[in-house]
């Protein structure tokens, strides 16, 4: 599939969500479809009771895959970029910890997306966050001028991840820093999900090998990257993404080939410095 195809549908299936209100990733309860809320979802993948609640009302998605906010030691004062910020949920969370003299920038591709994360912006009253719509490969900032870059299950959507990185390199201050949460596989997935439509919407086709996806980052330049956090991503947490659903059921999938390749999925928490130009 060509870079603005996957594009198309990345955008399109995105648009759907903003305007469905439903979260594309996320663990499923056994007991009956749909009962899973955002809410639900953030807090099995790391969000807080307190992060949750400071957040304007519709700005969690439930479209992450951790929380890299968590990990990030944001300071007072920084200058913060989301890549695919989406309705501005990690976004707000920075703000709150940059204080009024930081400032947060959410970059996301799907104007659907920029249009309800300004909204949210407003809701809230974040005199200190903008949106911006742009493609992750090409980020709308400036070199040298973000303390850190942040993102949370997004990269893994991405074509041409080797460019993202390298964007990300560029518009980092020196001393400036990564850290990502994002969805890396430990084996090849089966050629009909890699093939799939759906499944590049629903987190998992994008996927590509984690050392890979870390080889990339180093080669953009980056200095000690490491693997804070590895999570097995198993099929409860796909079983419950709307596109997922469309592929088992389009390829009537068994139970056992479809747990195995949850074992081959894993969320991992990624962090990396520029320490020189």
């Amino acid at each position: 599939m060509k870079e603005k195809e996957i594009k198309k549908i990345v955008r399109k299936g995105y648009a759907d969500i903003v305007k469905k209100k439903k979260p594309c990733c996320g663990p499923v309860r056994p007991c009956c479809e749909g009962a899973n809320t955002a809410e639900d979802i953030s807090k099995n993948i790391g969000y807080t009771e307190e992060e949750l609640k400071s957040a304007p009302e519709g700005a969690n998605l439930g479209l992450g895959c951790g929380n890299p906010i968590a990990l990030a030691s944001l300071q007072q004062g920084e200058t913060v970029l989301d890549l695919g910020s989406g309705a501005g949920f990690d976004c707000f969370l920075a703000a709150n910890k940059v204080g009024r003299n930081g400032k947060v920038i959410g970059v996301d591709m799907t104007s659907e997306m920029i249009e309800k994360a300004r909204e949210n912006a407003e809701k809230g009253n974040y005199k200190n966050v903008e949106f911006r719509l742009g493609e992750i490969e090409d980020i709308p900032a400036a070199d040298n001028s973000i303390d850190v870059v942040i993102s949370n299950c997004v990269i893994n959507l991405s074509p041409n991840k080797a460019k993202v990185f390298k964007e990300t390199f560029r518009v980092l201050k020196l001393g400036g820093r990564l850290m990502v949460s994002d969805i890396v596989l430990l084996k090849e997935l089966p050629d009909f999900i890699k093939k799939s439509v759906e499944a590049y919407v629903g987190c998992i086709s994008g996927a590509i090998m984690k050392d890979k996806y870390l080889e990339a980052i180093k080669e953009a330049g980056f200095q000690d990257v490491n693997v804070i956090d590895e999570t097995s991503f198993p099929i409860e947490f796909m079983a419950n993404d709307p596109t997922a659903k469309a592929v088992i059921k389009k390829i009537n999938i068994a139970s056992e080939e479809l747990k195995e390749i949850g074992n081959i999925v894993v969320s991992i928490k990624v962090e990396g410095k520029k320490t020189r130009d």
